[in-house]
């Protein structure tokens, strides 16, 4: 099983970096975790954000976020519609119900013909 983030939407933002107060490279990213199993592929309804500034290349942590960056957080979070939760079968999966499914039909007809 593997668990991945991907980036469903990235905001520029023209805050004031709190570390290098610069207003051009400040950058919001939202990530939605992806789950691969052998069996299947899932999009969870799990959201995860990250702010950093490209001009110091320092992760921004909630900490150190003033109002101004908490109000344009608030606002954009409110405004990010991530994608829709969903889960899709392998090939594997399928193979295996219908090997089920086979198995299951060809013992009830064998109970329905008394052989068995």
């Amino acid at each position: 099983m593997s668990e991945k983030l991907f980036t469903v939407k990235e905001v520029s933002l023209n805050n004031n970096c709190p570390e290098c107060y610069s207003t051009k490279g400040l950058k919001l990213t939202f990530k939605q975790k992806y789950i691969e199993t052998k069996l299947s592929k899932s999009v969870t309804p799990e959201i995860s954000t990250e702010m950093q500034c490209d001009v110091c290349s320092t992760i921004i942590y909630p900490v150190s976020w003033t109002e101004a960056i908490e109000r344009v957080y608030d606002y954009q979070f409110k405004a990010f519609t991530p994608k829709k939760s969903s889960t899709k079968l392998k090939k594997l999966a399928w193979g295996l119900m219908a090997i089920t499914l086979a198995i299951i039909l060809t013992i009830g007809f064998l109970l329905v013909k008394n052989y068995l």
